[in-house]
């Protein structure tokens, strides 16, 4: 059972709801939104929990979950004011999809394993979606990273995956060598689609190692920024007018910082 009071928490939900139609009814700025004004701000709200989550900090994350939040209410509030449903109705629905696609909690389907479990979720969201195929799912406003992940492991439900990791990692290199055989040819279409596959064959072969691949670039952006504000604030002169060797030497001095903390 959930932790949270439940006659607390749907009093706070209710109260939320009633917020945001006043603001919708009094404010200037909540007077003029709609569904599309507010697309890009909704994702910007989603990155802003992600960051919380990936700093582990509990304070924020509750504040960018509320943010988040309010997102969710206002579409309710603006799909109710088009006489199109309401909290209550994505609130219900919600619940009888879950109940739908865990069959092994609420009927009597066996799944033991996470695998077993992902495999169902596809097969039930499908015959839901007879008409529809099996990527139709992934939605195109993903980032691509994580587009090309989704795919892939959907793919991977109705047995279209390689038996073993080695086979992936000989695809990374049969990608890079063909993306080398255009650069030599230097035709710019065709380097960009195998620069293309070759990250699309690195985000396979992540998937086989377990790595995301969006949380291992995040982790190597933050740390080629780390060292490279280390080289800006102890180069003896402007970056501009300093050598490579130079830079060089204090990134290798920052690695070193990085190993002693």
């Amino acid at each position: 059972m959930i932790a949270e009071n439940k006659d607390e928490l749907q009093v706070q939900i209710t109260r939320l709801v009633t917020i945001m139609e006043e603001l919708r009814e009094k404010c200037p700025w909540d007077k003029k939104q709609s569904f599309v004004s507010l697309q890009s701000l909704s994702i910007e709200e989603l990155y802003e929990l992600i960051d919380a989550i990936r700093k582990q900090d509990y304070e924020a994350i509750k504040e960018e979950m509320g943010d988040l939040m309010l997102h969710l209410v206002f579409y309710s509030v603006l799909a109710r004011e088009a006489s199109q449903f309401n909290l209550n109705d994505v609130i219900n629905a919600l619940c009888e999809k879950l109940i739908y696609r865990h069959p092994h909690i609420y009927s009597d389907t066996i799944a033991d394993t996470e695998e077993e479990v992902r495999k169902n979720w596809e097969q039930l969201k499908k015959s839901k979606k007879q008409d529809k195929g099996l990527l139709s799912g992934v939605p195109n406003s993903l980032p691509e990273l994580v587009k090309a992940w989704r795919m892939q492991e959907k793919a991977k439900t109705v047995g279209f995956e390689w038996d073993n990791i080695d086979q992936v990692l000989d695809k990374v290199f049969e990608e890079i060598a063909e993306l080398k055989e255009a650069v030599l040819h230097k035709e710019q279409s065709q380097i960009e689609m195998e620069f293309g596959d070759v990250l699309f064959s690195l985000i396979n072969y992540g998937r086989f190692l377990n790595v995301d691949p969006e949380i291992a670039l995040s982790k190597v952006n933050q740390k080629f920024k780390s060292r490279f504000e280390y080289i800006e604030a102890n180069a003896p002169k402007s970056l501009d007018q300093m050598s490579l060797e130079e830079m060089e030497l204090l990134w290798q001095s920052a690695k070193k910082v990085e190993i002693e903390k």
